[in-house]
């Protein structure tokens, strides 16, 4: 993850705003530790605080189209980055960043692009021909953004709320799958999925069409020219998330340069039953495991930081992101920068126990949808900031586009809690990795019965 801070309108512009821009993009620094950029444009200011996954040698930001009129800053990653590139043939890079599509997509398409995007991305885009600019959140929020506005008349957006909280009247959490355009003068929705109607999905489940749905989203996530490993808690989700990882890690890109032996991480009090059960998946897959321990009393002294970090008081959400706080600082001081974890698969496939009292499919259906859109203001929250404060990146294929697409256009009949014909919760999801011929976890393992991350 980066850190982006971006300022238009400012009536000062002098060297003073400037440093104080300066001043407030290094409040997000241990969101991008490996370099810093600036680019101002008149009253305009676009400042980038970089965490280099893809590309660390040339893709630093702010990024430009051919001829600096276009300017652009970005936390995210771009999946489809190479297909996007092979459709902009008439235009030149100047890096292999995967984020520099951004920049030729709008000169190609003008503010119409973002739905081509597949990935996880807060972007700001200042065209100076004209001084408009577009800013624009990923489809659920995975990574975050912020708007504020100044006494000064300006408008602000930023990563985390501490670079704008001095300096702005009053700020947003900017809404996920919208974009902001300056020329139509407010926000609109690009991100409208057809789950989101009122209309329930009535297709059949086909188990094989949704596990190479998650497959597919889970191998995008491999991109990286940086260590990286998975978050093995010994839940179902992040099970599947290490297992499809671990079996198709010796085709991918990375492979080349980190090996085939997927690295997974995993933390805990001393004797707690998820260490136990992410050891034994380790060692069904192969992984090389990384175990780390933590007492109650250093939870309870890291939690002010971690308040600060993640920038909210939900204590539900506080208690989950101390022990993701303390491993990310473990997981940084080997080396890694980039980690996948199994966020949003609850919220999809209704695995929360309340859901066993789900009246009916409708009910169903809907309260899933509404778990969906609110994933921005806890889970994903939590695993972004929770890393992001050690320089640390948290990938989450369960929240893929494409699969949310198709695991959302099941009959959410299929998802509900049947005793009667043996279906515990998240039932499709485990039914669709059921592979007798080519197992993909232990038969019989605790996990298996846990409802966890």
């Amino acid at each position: 993850m980066c850190g982006i801070l971006a300022v238009f309108g400012c009536i000062d512009n002098s060297q003073a705003k400037r440093s104080r821009i300066i001043e407030l993009s290094r409040r997000l620094r241990h969101r991008g530790p490996d370099w810093s950029g600036l680019h101002c444009h008149g009253d305009c200011y676009l400042a980038h605080q970089r965490l280099a996954i893809v590309d660390p040698t040339s893709g630093d930001q702010p990024l430009y189209n051919e001829d600096k009129t276009v300017v652009v800053t970005v936390n995210g990653e771009i999946y489809n980055h190479k297909q996007l590139r092979e459709q902009l043939k008439n235009h030149q890079f100047r890096t292999g960043s995967d984020c520099e599509v951004i920049a030729h997509l709008y000169e190609e398409h003008g503010e119409e692009f973002v739905d081509m995007l597949d990935g996880m991305f807060s972007f700001v885009l200042l065209d100076t021909r004209d001084k408009s600019f577009i800013a624009a959140r990923d489809a659920i929020g995975v990574t975050p953004l912020y708007m504020g506005w100044g006494l000064d008349g300006s408008i602000w957006f930023a990563s985390e709320m501490k670079a704008l909280s001095d300096d702005c009247e009053r700020f947003i959490s900017f809404p996920p799958g919208h974009i902001y355009s300056s020329k139509q003068g407010g926000l609109r929705r690009w991100y409208n999925p057809p789950c989101y109607s009122e209309q329930i999905p009535s297709n059949p489940y086909d188990p094989l069409v949704l596990r190479k749905a998650f497959e597919k989203a889970v191998v995008k996530r491999l991109m990286t020219d940086v260590p990286f490993g998975v978050l093995l808690s010994g839940g179902l989700d992040s099970s599947l998330v290490a297992a499809v990882a671990s079996r198709y890690l010796a085709d991918s890109e990375a492979a080349c340069q980190w090996g085939s032996q997927l690295h997974s991480f995993c933390i805990g009090l001393e004797g707690s039953p998820d260490l136990k059960a992410a050891r034994e998946v380790a060692d069904y897959l192969g992984t090389r495991h990384h175990e780390f321990h933590f007492t109650v009393q250093e939870g309870i002294d890291a939690l002010e930081e971690v308040i600060y970090h993640i920038e909210t008081y939900d204590v539900t959400t506080i208690r989950a992101s101390t022990p993701m706080f303390l491993m990310s600082r473990k997981i940084k001081s080997l080396g890694v920068k980039m980690v996948i974890s199994g966020e949003g698969s609850d919220e999809i496939f209704g695995g929360y126990l309340y859901f066993h009292k789900a009246p009916n499919k409708e009910e169903f259906h809907q309260e899933t949808c509404r778990k969906i859109k609110a994933l921005h203001l806890y889970d994903c929250l939590r695993a972004n900031k929770s890393t992001s404060a050690w320089g640390v990146e948290a990938r989450v294929p369960f929240l893929d586009k494409e699969f949310i697409n198709t695991a959302m256009s099941i009959d959410p009949e299929w998802k509900m809690v049947r005793p009667d014909l043996g279906r515990i919760e998240k039932w499709i999801l485990r039914n669709a990795f059921d592979d007798d011929k080519q197992p993909y976890l232990p038969k019989v393992s605790h996990f298996l019965i846990m409802n966890m991350f």
